[in-house]
């Protein structure tokens, strides 16, 4: 209806520039916004105090023109000219209810748009690289949030028409896979943490004896990207070191399976260096003049981009920095065709932002500024009997994505993970988690969708079954304060999905399922207080009406938390 209201605008404005009795301008893209308050009408625009200057008009008085113009319109029940000359516009009732024919005809399509489609109807290319832990230990709770967040980006963007990539990227080798391949190796002796010998930062969890032991049983490991055979021989620190990476990348990735989660694309760091890629970034960097050579180590003149020092690429003792080989894996994606790239990250990465940007801007390739895109977020705290859990028995030093989805399951577990902005901190009750009461958001959403299915059936059992004809001939019968407030809070959601998608925000997707349900909810209660509101009454008009928007709204709650990766069950 926006996009009806956008044009009905439009036209008023043309014939008003066509009839003389404004003077023929450039019209900008008109803007409509749903009002947040009832008493303001359903939608407003500014278009009147936009063009008002080049009209040179008052505001109110071109817009009441433009209301003039739109009057006899049989989807606007009546205009308002509000302070210095908003549009105020009420929708007839008929136009409000359209909405419910969109949803039951689009299905799970409903609230999908093409603003991921370029002028030739292609879908523009996007890749979303998120969790990309390192193998050595199982995924906690941060990369749990991360892989929720991201994965309900990329399934918002492709709701938007995007072509989405999903990347991992991790490191095989460096001073964490030494350690790691040095704890499994000891394990594999029968040396045990507690031994003098173990390295101080050598890692801990019954994991790593877990590991040890499917070694030296020659139990042969074959992940997604990743395959080793176990040679059972304590003393191959070579043959340990691919063994522990194939053995740890298997388990996030039964992990992430087990989180709905799944990924196209797996890259490696090493990769970067063996292809070369490495050395051809900072040959590049050195060739465009943006490095220099200070104190026996390579630097980056960052400062030229913002940077407030500049910033260290290859130590005094050798070896580059960390966010060389990032600027490296950047250039990477850029060459692969990605315009747009989002890198869902841990906060612990905010440092390194202007720094691959930077590097990015001075290898002269072409890549926009502020690319690539980045969504960080913060840290979460378990808690559970009102106390913060921080050890896993399994991971020995935190708690672990797979604790949470044994404990909760894996929607309440995505649900809490995305429900809350992703830069800021979130707290995960286990105890809320589990409860089924109007107190859990995810229970209560999904309560609200399995609510419309039990009244469905409870239309056949009662042989009324609904009809769904009658009722979206009839919509004019929605017409109880519930009812209307259930159809606007409807035909919010295509805008919900455009800008949650547009600011990587799957947050706004679990608050608007919320509200949704709530104002289900709501209408059915409204039944209990005056029988001739429930849903299925006598009257067949009436029913079939009701059962018409009860059988939108599931289909919205269930297309929604699709969107965040949550089932939509029909019984709890």
């Amino acid at each position: 209806m926006k996009e009806a209201v956008k044009q009905l605008i439009q036209q008023a404005v043309d014939t008003l520039i066509q009839s003389g009795q404004i003077p023929s301008l450039k019209v900008p893209e008109i803007k409509i916004e749903r009002t947040r308050d009832p008493a303001h009408g359903d939608l407003a625009c500014n278009i009147a105090l936009v063009l008002a200057k080049p009209a040179a008009m008052k505001p109110r008085d071109l817009a009441a023109l433009i209301c003039a113009a739109i009057a006899d319109d049989p989807n606007i029940s009546k205009t308002d000219i509000a302070g210095p000359g908003f549009i105020n516009l009420f929708l007839a009732q008929s136009a409000q209810s359209d909405i419910v024919k969109q949803v039951l005809q689009q299905a799970e399509r409903f609230g999908h748009n093409t603003n991921g489609v370029d002028d030739n109807g292609k879908s523009r290319k996007v890749q979303v690289e998120f969790v990309s832990a390192n193998p050595t230990g199982p995924l906690h709770v941060g990369h749990g949030r991360g892989a929720a967040v991201g994965d309900s980006i990329c399934r918002l963007l492709e709701a938007s028409g995007w072509d989405v990539t999903r990347e991992f990227y991790y490191n095989d080798a460096g001073a964490q896979i030494d350690n790691l391949t040095r704890s499994v190796q000891l394990r594999c002796q029968g040396i045990g943490p507690d031994d003098e010998q173990w390295p101080e930062d050598g890692y801990r969890g019954d994991y790593i004896a877990d590991l040890a032991a499917d070694y030296m049983a020659g139990k042969n490991v074959n992940a997604v990207d990743a395959k080793a055979e176990a040679l059972a021989d304590a003393d191959n620190a070579e043959a340990i070191r691919a063994y522990a990476v194939a053995y740890l990348r298997n388990e996030q990735d039964l992990d992430l399976s087990a989180f709905d989660v799944r990924f196209d694309v797996f890259s490696l760091e090493s990769a970067l260096y063996t292809d070369g890629k490495v050395d051809a970034a900072v040959a590049s960097l050195t060739a465009n003049g943006f490095t220099y050579e200070k104190d026996n180590a390579l630097w980056l003149k960052t400062t030229e981009f913002g940077d407030d020092k500049d910033r260290v690429m290859r130590k005094s003792e050798g070896g580059y920095t960390y966010f060389v080989p990032d600027v490296a894996y950047h250039l990477d994606k850029w060459q692969r065709g990605f315009d747009t790239v989002i890198n869902e990250q841990g906060a612990d990465h905010h440092s390194t932002i202007t720094r691959v940007r930077a590097g990015l801007q001075a290898l002269n390739a072409g890549i926009p500024k502020g690319w690539p895109d980045y969504v960080l977020h913060q840290m979460v705290t378990v808690m559970r009997n009102g106390e913060e859990v921080k050890i896993s028995k399994r991971a020995g030093s935190y708690v672990t994505l797979r604790d949470l989805i044994d404990q909760v399951g894996c929607d309440a577990t995505r649900y809490f993970l995305v429900a809350r902005r992703a830069d800021s901190q979130l707290t995960f009750d286990i105890d809320l988690a589990l409860q089924q009461s109007n107190d859990n958001p995810v229970y209560y959403i999904q309560y609200a969708h399995a609510r419309v299915c039990s009244v469905l059936r409870q239309a056949e059992e009662k042989s009324m079954p609904w009809d769904q004809q009658q009722g979206l001939e009839n919509l004019q019968a929605l017409t109880t304060d519930a009812e209307l407030n259930l159809l606007k809070s409807i035909a919010a959601y295509p805008d919900c999905v455009a800008n949650s998608a547009r600011e990587f925000a799957p947050h706004n997707i679990a608050a608007y399922l919320r509200d949704l349900a709530a104002a289900l909810h709501g209408w059915y209660a409204s039944g209990n207080q005056d029988k001739s509101h429930q849903l299925l009454v006598d009257d067949d008009v009436t029913r079939n009406a009701r059962l018409a928007l009860a059988q939108a709204t599931r289909q919205i709650i269930a297309n929604g938390l699709a969107l965040l990766g949550v089932s939509a069950p029909e019984r709890m």
